[in-house]
C-alpha cells in the first residue's frame, strides 16, 4: 500500500509539473514584430504582402504591427521606422526603399539589439547597415530581363513608367530596363495618381511614335495603362509588360491585353520575414543568405493558374 501511495504521489506531482509548464508556455509573452513599408494603401501589391505577414504571425503566435505612410513619403516613412525602433520590438521588417533616409535608422535598430530583415527594396545595400538578410528580387536584373523579353518579341525601343521616382527599387528596375535596351529606352516619371499616369503615357506615346514597348512598375500604374490601351484600341499595337500581380493584371493577361507580368511573389515577402524572425528570436536560426522570391514571368499561358490564388489574396 505504501508503494501504491508513493506511485500516486509521484504521478500527481509529474502531472502538476506538466500542467504548470503548459500554463507557463500559454502565458509566455508573444514576440512582437513591426513591419514598415513604403506601400500606399491604394496599391494592391502591399495588401498581399500584409496578408502574408499576418498569416505567418497567426501561425507562430506572434504579434504583428504593420505600418505604412498614406502617400509615398520618405520623410514620413523614416518617422515610422524611428517610432518602431523606439518601441523596442523583438524584430523589425521594412522595405529598404531609400538608403539615405533609412540607413542610419536601421543601423540604430541594430545597435539597440533589434534584428532587422529587409524586404522588396534595397537588398544590395541593406547588409551595410546591419540587416540580417533581404527577401525579394534583384530589381535591376528584373528590369533588364523585361527589356530582353521585349526585344525577343520584336521591340526596338521602349519606355519605363516610374510612378515613384526616388524609390530605390523602382529606379533600379528602370535602370535595368534602359540598359537592357542598350540605351534605346526612356524613363517616364509620373505621380501615383491613376489619371496622371494614364494621361502621361498617352501623351508620351503620341510624341514618340517609334516606341513600341511599355513597362510599368506595379499594379498602381499598370491598371491605368491597360485602360488607356483598351480605350485607344492599341493593346495589339504595343508590347505591354508590368511588374507584380493583381486581379486586374491577371485578367488582362488572361484576355491577352497584357503580354507579361514580372512576379516577385510578394506574399512570401510578407510571410517569410515573420517566420524567420520568430525562429531567430526563439532559436537563433536564420538562412545563411538572402532569399530570392523573383523574378518570374506570368503570361497568358499560365495566368489562369494563379487567378484563383489572387482571389484569396495570395498572388
Amino acid at each position: 500500500m505504501a508503494r501504491l501511495s508513493h506511485w500516486l504521489l509521484a504521478s500527481t506531482t509529474a502531472a502538476a509539473l506538466m500542467a504548470g509548464t503548459a500554463q507557463a508556455q500559454e502565458t509566455q509573452e508573444a514576440n512582437r514584430f513591426v513591419m514598415v513599408t513604403h506601400g500606399v494603401p491604394s496599391d494592391p501589391f502591399w495588401s498581399v504582402v500584409k496578408n502574408g505577414a499576418e498569416a505567418a504571425a497567426d501561425l507562430v503566435g506572434a504579434e504583428l504591427e504593420y505600418r505604412a505612410p498614406s502617400t509615398f513619403d520618405m520623410a514620413k516613412m523614416q518617422q515610422l521606422v524611428q517610432a518602431a525602433v523606439a518601441s523596442q520590438p523583438d524584430g523589425l521588417i521594412l522595405s529598404f526603399t531609400d538608403e539615405n533616409a533609412l540607413g542610419s535608422v536601421v543601423q540604430n535598430a541594430v545597435d539597440n539589439g533589434i534584428p532587422v530583415i529587409t524586404i522588396n527594396s534595397g537588398g544590395d545595400v541593406a547588409r551595410d547597415y546591419g540587416a540580417r538578410l533581404h527577401i525579394g528580387q534583384s530589381e535591376y536584373e528584373a528590369g533588364k530581363q523585361a527589356a530582353e523579353r521585349m526585344q525577343e518579341m520584336g521591340v526596338e525601343k521602349g519606355v519605363c513608367v516610374n510612378h515613384e521616382q526616388g524609390n530605390q527599387g523602382l529606379d533600379q528596375r528602370c535602370d535595368g530596363f534602359v540598359d537592357g535596351f542598350d540605351g534605346n529606352a526612356d524613363q517616364l516619371a509620373t505621380t501615383y495618381d491613376p489619371t496622371n499616369i494614364r494621361n502621361a503615357i498617352v501623351a508620351y506615346l503620341n510624341q514618340n511614335n517609334d516606341v513600341r514597348g511599355v513597362l510599368t512598375l506595379g499594379p498602381l500604374a499598370a491598371d491605368p495603362m491597360i485602360q488607356a490601351m483598351r480605350e485607344q484600341g492599341a493593346t495589339d499595337t504595343f508590347t505591354l509588360g508590368t511588374f507584380d500581380l493583381s486581379p486586374g493584371i491577371l485578367e488582362a493577361l488572361d484576355a491577352g491585353d497584357l503580354d507579361f507580368a514580372i512576379d516577385q511573389q510578394q506574399y512570401m515577402q510578407g510571410y517569410l520575414p515573420v517566420m524567420f524572425l520568430d525562429q531567430f528570436v526563439k532559436n537563433g536560426l536564420l538562412p545563411a543568405g538572402d532569399v530570392a522570391t523573383g523574378p518570374g514571368f506570368v503570361t497568358q499561358e499560365n495566368a489562369a493558374q494563379v487567378i484563383e490564388l489572387s482571389s484569396q489574396g495570395i498572388r
